[in-house]
């Protein structure tokens, strides 16, 4: 078992008001004169977790976490129907960090996340370049329509039972609509439709990291109804939107990564984000390291968590 940092608790938290009727979780833990870190989390609309912050030394690290719009302890909560979701994009999540940043007085940070956390904090150093210090990243995606496509429909190709039952959750809609229309069930007034299909999806998801050799069973399934509503409405709603991101926009812009040093950590037998993504974004940003670890899915493992303390402690040491 790798080993993490010692659990810790927040010595300051709070609820940042970003507009719209929106409330942002936010809390920093670890020594408050230390090097500042933002931890970005996946999903979209996964939240935070109290293991996020084991990843950081946390007597040379001042280490973030919040939860984004809509999900974790963030108000109002996208399980609710009456939430607004035109309120919820990947520009607003980015303005949220921003003034997240400027409400902590932080000039400059660390960003390190996995999964979908990638694609927001690629995001987010693209726009701002000279507020990030260095990157670290495990999972690496940028949320292509290419990659949405792979996630819930080329993966049929290895999965076509389990598919087949998610495809049925939608059957009105087409084969290149299925993301879409299961954004259309999550909206829909009646509540047994919505958590239907909020629990066929976390089938799905299951499905897809089912075979990974260090994988953990009901990674989604067993979450709460709340969190998995949240979770379903939100993913959803980004992917059937490509994130309001161009296609291959994150790749193109990598050259306004100059001069951030960056660690990309990737299992080569990721079958949710390939790893072909992390290889293009390291060839395109110049001060990457491309680390694969050949024993490593999407969810990880021990030496996944070891690699990315490592990258941790000697960025800590900038």
């Amino acid at each position: 078992m790798a080993e993490l940092y010692p659990p810790i608790e927040p010595y300051d938290q709070g609820m940042l008001d970003v507009g719209d009727g929106n409330r942002v979780y936010w809390e920093v833990c670890g020594n408050p004169d230390g090097k500042p870190a933002l931890v970005v989390h996946g999903g979209p609309g996964s939240g935070c977790t109290p293991r996020h912050r084991q990843d950081f030394d946390p007597d040379r690290y001042q280490i973030i976490l919040f939860d984004q719009r809509g999900c974790g302890r963030s108000t109002p909560p996208a399980s609710d129907p009456d939430t607004d979701m035109d309120c919820n994009t990947t520009n607003h999540l980015l303005a949220d960090m921003e003034q997240l940043r400027e409400h902590l007085d932080i000039e400059r940070w660390l960003l390190s996340g996995a999964s979908w956390g990638s694609t927001l904090l690629l995001a987010y150093a693209e726009r701002f370049p000279d507020r990030v210090s260095e990157i670290v990243i495990f999972g690496v995606t940028t949320t292509r329509q290419s990659e949405i496509d792979w996630l819930y429909r080329g993966m049929s190709r290895f999965f076509p039972e389990e598919w087949d039952r998610f495809r049925s959750g939608v059957p009105d809609a087409d084969n290149d609509d299925i993301v879409a229309a299961y954004a259309r069930l999550m909206n829909d007034p009646d509540p047994e439709v919505r958590t239907r299909a909020a629990k066929e999806w976390c089938v799905w998801e299951d499905t897809i990291i089912s075979q990974e050799p260090n994988g953990t069973a009901n990674v989604y399934t067993g979450r709460s109804l709340d969190e998995k509503l949240s979770l379903v409405r939100i993913a959803s709603h980004y992917f059937s939107n490509g994130a309001w991101l161009e296609e291959g926009e994150l790749l193109r812009n990598a050259d306004r990564l100059a001069g951030i040093p960056g660690v990309l950590i990737h299992g080569r037998l990721d079958l949710a984000a390939p790893l072909d993504t992390a290889w293009e974004l390291d060839r395109a940003w110049l001060d990457a390291e491309l680390v694969i670890i050949d024993d490593s899915g999407h969810t990880g493992s021990d030496t996944m968590t070891e690699r990315k303390r490592s990258a941790l402690d000697t960025f800590a040491r900038r």
